[in-house]
């Protein structure tokens, strides 16, 4: 598993005009090939009269699934652009489709590119894009008295507090970036002078929020 990769939110969509032609840029995060396909064909039926609906994606850990579809239009002039906007964006496990309502001015090969293209990039942005983190779970029990100055501590910290749970003590649950459990435990210990329980728990992806620059 990857220890952080950058994705986007699970879905949205921007509209955009360019010389009297309407541009709909659908996004939809997908793990796989199948939810891809199944995707492009909902906004496929969705936009059934349509000039165009001009597809790519890009899936796996690796990158191994890249499809495009320019669905009509020149070789080359949609669904390679579009493709290329992940690539250079470094998103994955995402579809993009755009949908294409043509205004009667023809574009020419350069002036469709820069469409589909800057379509795709837009409707990612609103969309939204974030880093997934691969995180391990980690279960702090102290006593109530060491409460205050733990979760002070921690919620300055580049750990991430996720839930305290108040029993016959309390447990925080926090997240540790994958690798750095051996430093958290020896920073836990030192804080409440090895007065805590620790125990991990499972590994799992916590999603931040990127801001576009």
């Amino acid at each position: 598993m990857l220890e952080s990769y950058y994705t986007v939110k699970p879905e949205g969509s921007e509209e955009v005009t360019i010389q009297k032609s309407r541009f709909i840029g659908y996004v939809k995060r997908c793990e796989t090939e199948e939810q891809a396909q199944d995707f492009i064909q909902s906004i496929k039926k969705k936009h059934n009269d349509a000039t165009h609906n001009c597809s790519a994606y890009m899936i796996g850990e690796h990158d191994l699934i890249q499809k495009a579809n320019d669905d009509g239009e020149p070789s080359g002039t949609a669904g390679v652009p579009m493709l290329e906007v992940l690539k250079r964006k470094g998103i994955k496990d995402t579809a993009v489709v755009v949908t294409r309502y043509f205004g009667g001015i023809k574009l020419g090969a350069g002036g469709l590119i820069r469409a589909y293209s800057g379509t795709a990039s837009q409707a990612i942005e609103t969309t939204g894009v974030v880093r997934r983190q691969l995180m391990k779970e980690m279960k702090v029990t102290v006593a109530y008295h060491l409460l205050g100055k733990l979760e002070n501590e921690v919620r300055q910290s580049t750990y991430t507090l996720e839930t305290i749970n108040y029993l016959e003590n309390v447990e925080l649950i926090i997240y540790v970036e994958s690798g750095q459990e051996e430093e958290f435990e020896k920073w836990i210990i030192n804080l409440t002078s090895n007065q805590a329980e620790i125990t991990p728990g499972d590994s799992s992806y916590v999603e931040f929020d990127v801001t576009s620059e």
